[in-house]
């Protein structure tokens, strides 16, 4: 199913830009929200921001999710199709230093975005959730079909309260949702605070990078590109009932309603040693390590299992980690003229 009005929210943020240009070049009509916070650096934003203002069928309203007037407005005066919903208060540590911005931003901010889908006839609400809501979980890889009831971070609760709010609405109002589990998401024009983007940063100033959980981590790195391919295939499926979802027995990546949630992941998880091997070799540069504990929030490892992405939208993220890190690489290099 294709829409032509789409309403992409953090179109300033990483993900959200790199969505928008693709949705823009597929000729559709795009409005993209943000509110330019500076959690990092605003700049950043305002340069990929001047790029999606560039093309024709963008236009850009700055606007603060948890203003619940003026997104009544935005849904009232526009008509969209679809919404995909990737603003969002990001990073696990900072929620502990700052859980006030979650409620505010990930909470309120998403009520806000169901009740004007679920009042101007929207007609498939996308949502950004994460892989931070396995929290304690250690059976691997992660299933959508998993119990996620143990977040180890106030962000994944709230990621976790998106999905539950999501399904809410998709049961009382018919509301098409899917909710989508981002695993670690990296590549040109990403986000400063993630840890490739700073151990990029301390590498090339010749400062230390700081190792975690001395070095036993792993994550399950996905290349942007794949990212959003997934989520245009995503878009142009809207979740259909699972009519073989039992209440004895709940399935917690499916509903009766029309809910569906989705692992976006490489499906090959690297260690933190790999992966700040292959952004030595990229960059030509060793990098000096600290080696410190595991951080509160923080877990271990992650590992998607994609098999529901795979057999109901026919996709696969596969970019290769040496792949994707060099590409980052060569557009950190450009834009900050390294």
């Amino acid at each position: 199913m294709k829409f032509k009005n789409i309403l992409v929210t953090g179109a300033a943020g990483f993900i959200g830009y790199h969505l928008s240009l693709r949705l823009l070049e597929q000729g559709c009509n795009v409005t993209g929200v943000d509110n330019l916070n500076d959690y990092y650096d605003v700049s950043l934003k305002k340069d990929r921001l001047a790029q999606l203002e560039s093309l024709e069928g963008f236009v850009f309203k700055k606007l603060d999710l948890a203003d619940r007037d003026k997104m009544r407005d935005l849904f009232k005066d526009n008509a969209f199709d679809a919404v995909v919903n990737l603003a969002a208060q990001a990073g696990v540590r900072y929620s502990l230093l700052n859980p006030a911005a979650y409620i505010d931003a990930n909470i309120v901010g998403f009520g806000n975005i169901l009740e004007g889908c679920r009042h101007s006839g929207v007609k498939h609400l996308v949502f950004a959730s994460s892989s931070s809501v396995y929290g304690a979980n250690t059976r691997m890889p992660f299933s959508v079909h998993d119990n996620v009831d143990h977040p180890v971070s106030l962000y994944a609760a709230s990621k976790k309260s998106n999905e539950l709010m999501a399904h809410a609405y998709s049961h009382l109002y018919n509301l098409v949702c899917t909710g989508l589990r981002f695993f670690t998401v990296y590549g040109p024009w990403g986000r400063p605070d993630m840890a490739y983007f700073s151990f990029t940063n301390a590498i090339v100033a010749g400062k230390p990078i700081q190792v975690f959980n001395h070095g036993n981590m792993q994550r399950d790195f996905t290349y942007i590109d794949d990212v959003i391919e997934a989520v245009i295939k995503v878009i142009e499926k809207p979740a259909a009932p699972n009519t073989a979802w039992s209440g004895d027995h709940p399935d917690p990546g499916t509903s009766y309603a029309p809910y569906r949630v989705y692992n976006i992941g490489n499906n090959q998880p690297v260690g933190l040693l790999d992966f700040i091997a292959a952004i030595e070799k990229a960059l030509g540069k060793e990098a000096v390590k600290e080696f410190m504990d595991l951080q509160a929030g923080d877990v271990p490892a992650t590992f998607a299992d994609v098999d529901d992405l795979v057999r109901d939208v026919g996709f696969k993220p596969n970019t290769p980690l040496d792949v994707g890190i060099r590409k980052f690489v060569k557009w950190y290099r450009g834009y900050y003229k390294v």
